[in-house]
């Protein structure tokens, strides 16, 4: 079962369109639910995500936060929440494309580690140069420190098993590192290069500002997690009755 995980804050306008799409995408593919975590929204995206997926008769659920958290903490809140044995991430602006959901579930059978991350690469960014200069600019430097083998970590659409999560340190703003907390554990990592879309409706909630000071910070902790990480190789498992 596939749980569809979506942090979202004021996306009324974009939400509707988006489960929309993720009921067309995954129906006949896999049973799944979808878990829109709403991070303190202003305006109607829980009501209009439950009017939407009664239309569609879609399993949906929201979980509401009564304050923002931040995107970390709203997909940790649906994970620990989920039913399903893989999930699946992606933003609620409208940006990621559910129908490259199917392609990057059939790279699962490949994948010869329990635990794993498939990364979504938004190879075709719609965004303005300078942001796209950012964005590489940033990720160069990510790549260079963490060696994490991942051209775009910002990408919101991200499938893994929920067991491998559960077993991530959790922290603020941990949602950007999780290719590289996943390969500290022995995980696989696999890159699949997805479909990226202007946003229709609402505004950004990140800009460069807010994101690069704290960036530096965490960059420097997952370092400092990597380096103290022992992965054991197993011999044997003795058993007697």
């Amino acid at each position: 079962m596939i749980s569809v995980v979506i942090p979202a804050k004021d996306e009324v306008g974009n939400i509707g369109p988006l489960i929309e799409e993720i009921c067309l995408a995954l129906k006949g593919l896999s049973d799944f639910e979808v878990l829109v975590v709403d991070d303190g929204s202003s305006d109607d995206t829980a009501g209009e995500v439950l009017r939407t997926a009664k239309a569609q008769d879609c399993d949906a659920r929201v979980i509401r936060h009564r304050h923002s958290t931040g995107q970390s903490t709203a997909i940790c809140t649906g994970v620990l929440q989920a039913k399903g044995d893989y999930i699946v991430t992606l933003d609620a602006d409208g940006q990621n494309d559910p129908a490259d959901i199917p392609a990057m579930y059939a790279l699962i059978p490949g994948i010869k580690q329990p635990h794993f991350c498939i990364a979504g690469y938004r190879k075709n960014r719609k965004d303005t140069a300078w942001k796209r200069f950012q964005s590489r600019f940033a990720n160069k430097v990510r790549d260079a420190l963490l060696n994490d083998g991942v051209p775009d970590t910002g990408c919101g659409l991200k499938l893994f098993p929920r067991a491998t999560f559960l077993r991530l340190p959790y922290f603020n703003h941990m949602h950007r590192y999780i290719p590289a907390l996943v390969r500290r554990m022995g995980g696989e990592i696999r890159i699949a290069v997805v479909n990226h879309r202007d946003r229709q409706a609402g505004v950004s909630k990140y800009t460069a500002w807010n994101r690069v000071w704290v960036g530096i910070v965490d960059m420097f902790g997952v370092m400092w997690l990597n380096r103290r990480a022992k992965i054991a190789e197993i011999e044997r498992i003795d058993h007697s009755r």
